[in-house]
């Protein structure tokens, strides 16, 4: 199973014809019901199932999820893992709680190529306190459920979701969505304080990528959206630079008698900082020393264009990426770019 992001955002359209898609969609085999809607036994096995799969992710024991991953997850099972791995500081000792789950209904005859799942109730302008939206794309039939739960620990709170898919009468894993709910002990509050203030002091990038950070951190899933998520995004969607790219378009960042075409650019936390990440494309990255004075190159070109970033970030990491999808980044500090 393959789970990708199809959109960040339900519009407000909630009409009569859009009232009519959602009865087409349902027709079709999608639909999708809350934890209050969902029969006791099914409940029961998804909580149960939930909980055992945390309890074993903490303990950092990859390999028993992996025993209970649907076969096309077990297969290549490398970024679970590294994901557990990562994680594993802010997951050892944890408690978790099981915050929201939904039951996804995608059977059918065949995969969904973009398979919507619209739970809880909706109002007229869109989302409403207790309904979320899903986006996912290959989506193979069968039922599953997504499963929210925060993790508290010493290291702070952490964001963890599975995805997990019917197979005969078990739960098995399907995905697994693991993300801190702060950032060098801010939480999404906090960032977006900052992004209104950087708006208020026309650093419009900072406060563009602030907003997306704010987003980001009540964001446990990035095939799903929320009121909270629609609410950011309705806020600061007029904020979104031309310069950046977006939609599957690059841009050009010229740096003397070179121009770069960045493929995309977005704040990440590295460590314990905030840096912003620029992704751009490069013949090759087999010589890596043309490929570190590349990334250098972009990193001055960027602070260049935009000097700004050296309020809202603490580096940059520069990640030239060939058109095979190898890349190779360099991370530098703010005061080491000059």
């Amino acid at each position: 199973m393959k789970l990708t992001a199809r959109g960040s955002q339900v519009l407000a359209c909630w009409t009569a014809v859009c009232l009519m898609l959602l009865l087409s969609w349902n027709a079709h085999g999608q639909s999708c019901q809350t934890a209050s809607d969902i029969d006791a036994a099914n409940k029961t096995a998804i909580q149960t199932t939930a909980q055992r799969y945390f309890d074993m992710a903490s303990k950092g024991d990859a390999a028993s999820l992996r025993q209970n991953a649907i076969a096309s997850l077990a297969s290549d099972f490398t970024g679970i893992e590294g994901t557990i791995k990562e994680n594993q500081a802010n997951l050892n000792g944890a408690q978790a709680t099981i915050k929201s789950y939904f039951l996804l209904d995608a059977t059918g005859p065949a995969p969904i190529p973009n398979a919507e799942f619209y739970c809880g109730v909706f109002g007229k302008t869109g989302q409403t306190a207790n309904s979320a939206a899903f986006y996912l794309n290959s989506l193979p039939p069968a039922k599953y459920a997504v499963v929210l739960l925060d993790a508290t620990s010493s290291a702070g709170r952490t964001m963890f979701s599975e995805v997990l898919q019917q197979v005969g009468t078990d739960w098995k894993l399907g995905g697994l969505y693991i993300k801190p709910a702060q950032v060098a002990g801010h939480d999404s509050e906090w960032f977006l304080a900052r992004a209104r203030e950087y708006k208020t002091k026309g650093q419009l990038h900072n406060a563009w990528f602030y907003y997306e950070e704010a987003r980001s951190l009540i964001s446990p899933l990035p095939f799903m959206s929320t009121l909270a998520t629609d609410k950011l995004f309705d806020e600061s969607q007029n904020l979104q630079p031309t310069d950046i790219p977006g939609g599957g378009k690059t841009t050009d960042l010229p740096a003397g008698t070179v121009t770069y075409k960045m493929l995309s650019v977005f704040p990440q936390v590295v460590g314990k900082d905030l840096d912003l990440i620029v992704r751009y494309q490069t013949a090759s990255v087999a010589n890596t020393n043309q490929a570190y004075q590349d990334n250098v190159n972009v990193m001055k070109a960027a602070l260049q264009k935009w000097p700004e970033l050296r309020d809202g970030f603490a580096g940059i990491v520069a990640r030239a990426v060939d058109a095979s999808g190898q890349d190779y980044g360099t991370l530098l500090a703010m005061k080491d770019i000059k």
